[in-house]
């Protein structure tokens, strides 16, 4: 494929907007036969970056490399296929990602047959795929959040052409039904219910590399939810970029109100859903999740910031009184809630004021746990270009003044836990200690604990022993 055939990703097209419905592709998946078994006797290595939508893209991309006869390895030094699926959120994932593929030149020269595969949100990116194609020859593909399902087709032009293959389509999007997958996890699963984004806050790449917001249908995703409690899940988690503007542009009245109660009333054990922009957090829905056990007591509420004038430039839609209204509500209706939230501290000329209003609120909802950042300006949205006074030791100093803030409330939280019997949903092994289990509670604390005969996806009672920050110990309740 000639360089002027490649197909570029274009940040002015992924702007785009309209009001149609997004189609529904439930047949455009083929392998064609030509392609049947080209995996048969390589490996792939897969390496997920990101959030949760990523790691259910690569359960698809699994799904497809194994129909395509590819034996999935943890080893990346015996690979024939390695393939990066990466995300975009921030500056700093991007350069490791960078860094990533510099170090894979060598496997390269070593294995002239070794195909490099890059895709994820940094491939919908102008910029990167720009420095790929000017640095990286290594890189063999380049493809999108929005072809995924053309990997067969591509992968073999990339084997059999020897020349670079890029192909990332800046669009609005479709919805894709019926595509293989591979879940990585056997007792919780991931359920995309929407895609793509229409909120463009100032600072994210989202709305650009994973198109406009766009619904799956209720009945596509209950559908779903009922195969995987047959299967024996326990746990689903629903995921959209803002679950609670589902429905709206297929003009469903309550649209993710209806869908969580329907998903509810499959029986599956646990319901979990993320992420939620306080903007679209209606009554109905906090009416649902307070009504049904199985409907997990914990929410994920971005903040972003305490301060209205920051708030308003960053295009997050609400003021601080309109968040705390919505908090106290939530906590009000909900019994024992559990809240985490997003914070982003030194947002272009960030006072000491604006940053002292985030503590406030901080201090106020004192949240269950926080996911604070720098701001990480992202080439093509409107902060990028906004001018900036606040040095980057000030911003530090604000994080780490955040970040033991947050700590010292998610200590308090988790000392109430201490010598309390709960619910965990067991993952296995914990990383730390291979004799000691480690799994979720209802309110999403992690807790390891020790006991014998358990197993993954097992739901046990653990008493609590000692809290930490982040984590909880605690020990199997013997019944």
């Amino acid at each position: 494929m000639k360089k002027n055939e490649y197909e570029l990703p274009s940040i002015e097209q992924a702007r785009k907007r309209d009001k149609n419905r997004a189609a529904i592709e439930r047949g455009l998946f083929e392998i064609p036969d030509e392609c049947r078994n080209i995996g048969y006797g390589r490996k792939y290595y897969l390496r997920t970056y990101g959030c949760q939508a990523n790691q259910r893209d690569s359960e698809t991309i699994a799904g497809i490399l194994d129909e395509l006869a590819y034996t999935a390895s943890d080893n990346i030094n015996e690979a024939d296929l390695i393939l990066l699926n990466t995300c975009a959120i921030r500056k700093n994932a991007e350069d490791k990602v960078f860094g990533e593929i510099g170090a894979l030149k060598k496997l390269k020269r070593e294995n002239p047959d070794l195909i490099i595969a890059v895709s994820g949100c940094m491939a919908q990116e102008e910029g990167v795929v720009n420095k790929l194609l000017a640095q990286y020859p290594q890189v063999d593909l380049i493809f999108g959040t929005h072809n995924i399902y053309n990997l067969p087709k591509l992968l073999f032009e990339a084997l059999m052409a020897k020349e670079k293959v890029v192909e990332v389509f800046s669009k609005q999007g479709e919805i894709y039904e019926s595509l293989p997958t591979t879940r990585f996890l056997k007792h919780k699963a991931w359920v995309n219910i929407a895609y793509g984004c229409d909120k463009f806050c100032t600072y994210c790449i989202v709305p650009y590399t994973r198109g406009k917001e766009r619904s799956r249908l209720v009945e596509d995703i209950v559908s779903e939810v009922r195969q995987l409690v047959d299967e024996g899940y326990k746990e689903v988690c629903l995921l959209g970029q803002n679950v609670n503007a589902y429905g709206r542009d297929l003009k469903l009245e309550n649209g993710f109100a209806t869908l969580l109660e329907e998903v509810a009333k499959t029986g599956i054990d646990r319901v979990r859903f993320m992420t939620s922009h306080p903007w679209n957090f209606d009554d109905e829905t906090i009416d649902v999740i307070a009504k049904y056990p199985n409907i997990m007591p914990y929410i994920h509420l971005p903040l972003q910031s305490g301060n209205d004038e920051i708030l308003r430039r960053m295009n997050r839609r609400y003021t601080k009184e309109d968040y705390l209204k919505l908090f106290d509500k939530l906590k009000a209706k909900i019994k024992n809630c559990a809240f985490t939230t997003d914070i982003i501290v030194g947002f272009p000329n960030e006072s000491d004021e604006a940053f002292k209003d985030t503590l406030d609120v901080v201090d106020y909802c004192k949240f269950d746990n926080a996911f604070t950042f720098i701001f990480s300006p992202r080439e093509g949205t409107p902060a990028y270009s906004m001018e900036d006074s606040i040095s980057a030791e000030v911003k530090e100093e604000r994080l780490q003044i955040l970040n033991a803030k947050v700590a010292e409330y998610a200590l308090m939280h988790n000392k109430a836990f201490e010598g309390q019997v709960v619910e965990v949903l067991v993952d296995g092994e914990s990383k730390r200690n291979k004799k000691v289990y480690s799994g979720y509670t209802k309110e999403n604390k992690l807790v390891n604990f020790t006991g014998k005969n358990v197993n993954v996806g097992d739901l046990v009672n653990v008493k609590i022993t000692k809290a930490m920050s982040f984590s909880l110990n605690g020990e199997l309740v013997e019944e």
